[in-house]
């Protein structure tokens, strides 16, 4: 395959809905790839204004086809259309080209981190919530953990305010349960410790749990220093770099077992619905305690 030549080469979105064609808008845009995820069959593309539908913005794209991320490179300038679909929720590219290769000898790649696998236990490195208190996984143990990634300043809405507004959704239907509540608990980290303090990310928690603090003992938004960020980052898989005071980012929801190890990972493709049945499903491994059986006494 030759993309030089013009190959009609289809990009799914992000959040893209398989089979949602309504009401699609097409837009023009030249960028270049910054980086490639053959693992999760992502590419990084840092484009010019996109006008009537996005600035200027370095942002990930899901690649359907897995043969096209093995043949475009990092530093490769490429041509194509935007195609959006659902109000500009749904978006992804085709007629991609290579206008240029040249950039590919300047472009150093990334090294590849080892992503845990379902199974093994994850790194119990300390993170700061939005009361300022320090914690770390290791103090769940015994609960279902289901963990993401966002940053508070993020612009798109289909991104880091989707993820958040669906854990919202999740949180209010737990609550409604006692015993999967008490079973389970929600971690929302922040790629953007700098700006991301405490203050920052408990009024943006309290966004989306209608202003009631007490929201907070059932999930926690945290950040860490940039180094322990890294370590995480690596560990779940997730690539992320900060550029024109944004941050650009792959997603990833980790579902996380009682014992502390990696159940389940998704990244592009979910809904609430098996997100909150995932996690309830491992509240259930959890055993309930036993009251003690008083002692019949001697007849």
């Amino acid at each position: 395959m030759n993309l030089q030549k013009l190959v009609p080469v289809v990009l799914t979105g992000v959040l893209l809905t398989t089979g949602c064609q309504s009401s699609t808008k097409r837009y023009n845009l030249r960028g270049q790839v910054l980086e490639k995820s053959i693992s999760t069959s992502e590419i990084t593309v840092k484009h010019e204004d996109i006008p009537g539908f996005m600035p200027a913005m370095t942002m990930p794209y899901k690649v359907k086809d897995p043969a096209v991320v093995q043949e475009l490179q990092p530093g490769d300038a490429i041509a194509a259309e935007v195609v959006t679909a659902n109000n500009g929720k749904d978006y992804w590219l085709e007629d991609v080209r290579i206008t240029d290769e040249s950039g590919r000898k300047s472009a150093k790649p990334a090294a590849p981190a080892h992503r845990l696998e379902v199974g093994e236990r994850v790194p119990d490195l300390p993170l700061i919530n939005q009361d300022g208190k320090t914690f770390r996984f290791s103090d769940f143990k015994g609960k279902a953990l289901l963990v993401t990634f966002v940053y508070t300043r993020c612009p798109m809405p289909t991104f880091c305010p989707r993820l958040s507004s669906q854990f919202a959704k999740i949180q209010n239907d737990l609550a409604k349960s006692p015993e999967d509540f008490a079973k389970t608990h929600l971690v929302t980290i922040s790629f953007d410790p700098k700006y991301d303090t405490a203050p920052v990310l408990r009024k943006y928690g309290l966004a989306y749990l209608d202003n009631d603090p007490a929201g907070f003992s059932h999930w926690d938004f945290a950040s860490t220093n940039s180094g322990d960020l890294r370590k995480i980052a690596d560990a779940f898989g997730l690539e992320y770099f900060e550029e024109d005071n944004q941050i650009s980012h792959t997603m990833d929801i980790v579902l996380i077992s009682p014992e502390g190890k990696i159940m389940k990972y998704w990244a592009t493709e979910w809904t609430t619905a098996e997100l909150e049945d995932a996690l309830r499903q491992q509240a259930k491994t959890v055993s309930t305690p036993q009251k003690p059986l008083t002692p019949r006494k001697a007849g």
